[in-house]
């Protein structure tokens, strides 16, 4: 059995030890924040905190971790609102969001080591692929959140649990599109 705490609570896995966190926490544990992305440690989607240090979770076997403390995007923030998930909304970063949390994961073990990294920094750190290339939105929330930190006021992130029936109520009905016949 293999011990550790994941998001502040202690867990007991009795899977083989060679498991990669990856599926103990998918699988078992019911925590599918974490992506699958390659498998083999490339690509960052699979991105947790172990013991504060961004580490793909696909490469690191349960066995190797006894006694640590993982964090996975559905720790980092109860409520959404640790300043790199803010920021990440304020830039308007996500386009398919498969590959966010593990980004939002590297990102925030950056920005906890060094909150007013270079580019050089952001390059070193964030080596996560986005299909999608919304790196200069990556790296303006990761900027945008690192200012945060320092402790300049976040003013263009919605505050965090909006109802959706809320924000669907301020959004005008749509008229019909006009018809063939009538343009």
């Amino acid at each position: 059995m293999t011990s550790f705490t994941v998001n502040g609570q202690p867990v007991h896995y009795r899977l083989d030890p060679r498991t990669p966190l990856l599926w103990a926490l998918r699988d078992a544990s019911n925590l599918t924040g974490t992506k699958y992305g390659c498998g083999m440690g490339q690509c960052g989607a699979c991105t947790v905190h172990i013991d504060g240090l961004a580490r793909r979770a696909c490469q690191v076997p349960i066995g190797t971790i006894e006694g640590a403390f993982v964090t996975t995007i559905e720790g980092l923030s109860r409520d959404r609102g640790h300043p790199v998930q803010q920021a990440w909304v304020a830039e308007a970063v996500p386009q398919c969001g498969f590959c966010q949390p593990g980004m939002i994961m590297a990102a925030a073990a950056l920005l906890e080591r060094n909150a007013n990294p270079s580019d050089a920094d952001i390059d070193a750190a964030i080596t996560n692929l986005c299909r999608c290339g919304t790196y200069p939105r990556i790296r303006r929330a990761i900027a945008h959140a690192g200012r945060v930190i320092r402790g300049e006021p976040l003013a263009a992130a919605p505050p965090p649990g909006i109802d959706p029936a809320d924000a669907a109520a301020a959004v005008p009905a749509l008229s019909p599109p006009p018809k063939l016949s009538d343009r």
